[in-house]
C-alpha cells in the first residue's frame, strides 16, 4: 500500500494572509478565542469582574490624579465619564498588545511539533479580548446613565470605531508578537512602552490640547481618533473628529497589512527561535 506523504513549505517572498487556510482552521481559531476566555478568568475569584475592575479603578485612580488635583480639562462633562470613555478602548488595545507579545513563546512546543496557521495565535486575542470590551462597554453604559449622559446621533458610527480599534490592536499584536520571538526584549519593555503609548493618546487628557499644527501627525496613532470618535458619539463633548478619523483609519489599515506582511515573512523561523 502506497503512502500519502504531505509536504509543507514556506513560499518565498512576501505573503499575505492565506484565507483559504484559515477558513480550513476555523475551528482551530475558535478554540483558541475560547481559552483566550477561559485562561483569564478559570479558578479565578472574580471571574469576568476582572474585565470591571480594571477600567473602573484606572478611572478612579484618574478621576482623583488628572481631575481633581490636576485639574485637566474634560471637555464639559464630569472627568469620571470622561477618563472611562477613553479607558475602555485603550484598555481592549493595551491587553491585546501584552497578550500578543507572548503567545508564540508561551506555545512554542506546539509551533514547532504541529503545522497551523500560526497567524491563529496573535488573532486569538484580539477577538478573544472582545468579551472583555464588551463588559466594559456595559459599565460604560451605566454610568451615562448615571450621569444622565445621552448618546448623540454618531452612535450608529460606534461599530467603524471599533472595527478601526480592532483593526489597530491586530497590526501592533502582529508585529509585537513576530519581534518578541527573535528580541526577548521586547516582551520586557512592553509594561513600559503600554505606559508610553497611553499617554501618546487622548485617553488623560483632551485632544484639544494638541496645537492645531500638529493634530494631523497626533492623529498618526490611530488610538487617537478612536478614542476621541467615542466621546464624540457617546458624550456629545466635540464634532465627530473626521480628521483624527481619517489619518487613523489609513495608520490602521497600513499597521494591519505592514503587521501581516511581516508575521508572514517571519513565521518561517518561529519554530526555530521561539
Amino acid at each position: 500500500m502506497s503512502k500519502v506523504v504531505t509536504l509543507i513549505e514556506p513560499k518565498p517572498g512576501w505573503q499575505i494572509i492565506n484565507w483559504r487556510e484559515l477558513v480550513e482552521y476555523r475551528d482551530l481559531f475558535v478554540f483558541w478565542v475560547w481559552r483566550d476566555i477561559k485562561a483569564r478568568y478559570a479558578q479565578s475569584v472574580l471571574g469576568v469582574g476582572w474585565a470591571v475592575i480594571q477600567p473602573v479603578f484606572s478611572m478612579l485612580v484618574f478621576t482623583l490624579v488628572f481631575g481633581k488635583l490636576a485639574r485637566i480639562s474634560s471637555d464639559g462633562v464630569p472627568y469620571a465619564i470622561f477618563s472611562l470613555t477613553g479607558l475602555v478602548p485603550w484598555t481592549y488595545f493595551s491587553n491585546c498588545i501584552n497578550t500578543a507579545t507572548g503567545i508564540l513563546i508561551q506555545n512554542n512546543n506546539m509551533i514547532s511539533k504541529v503545522y497551523f496557521p500560526r497567524l491563529i495565535l496573535p488573532m486569538s486575542g484580539v477577538f478573544g479580548k472582545l468579551l472583555d470590551f464588551g463588559i466594559s462597554a456595559l459599565i460604560l453604559t451605566g454610568f451615562m446613565f448615571w450621569f444622565q449622559i445621552v448618546p448623540t446621533v454618531w452612535v450608529w458610527f460606534m461599530p467603524v470605531l471599533i472595527v478601526m480599534m480592532m483593526l489597530s490592536a491586530s497590526g501592533v499584536s502582529l508585529w509585537l508578537s513576530a519581534l518578541a520571538v527573535q528580541y526577548r526584549d521586547v516582551r520586557h519593555g512592553m509594561t513600559f512602552g503600554i505606559q508610553l503609548l497611553m499617554y501618546a493618546a487622548p485617553v488623560v487628557y483632551p485632544a484639544s490640547y494638541i496645537p492645531e499644527a500638529f493634530r494631523l501627525w497626533y492623529a498618526i496613532n490611530p488610538m487617537v481618533g478612536v478614542i476621541e470618535g467615542f466621546r464624540s458619539a457617546l458624550l456629545g463633548t466635540n464634532p465627530m473628529p473626521w480628521d483624527f478619523l481619517a489619518v487613523g483609519a489609513v495608520s490602521a489599515i497600513l499597521l494591519a497589512i505592514s503587521g501581516a506582511l511581516f508575521f508572514r515573512r517571519t513565521e518561517r523561523v518561529f519554530a526555530d527561535v521561539a
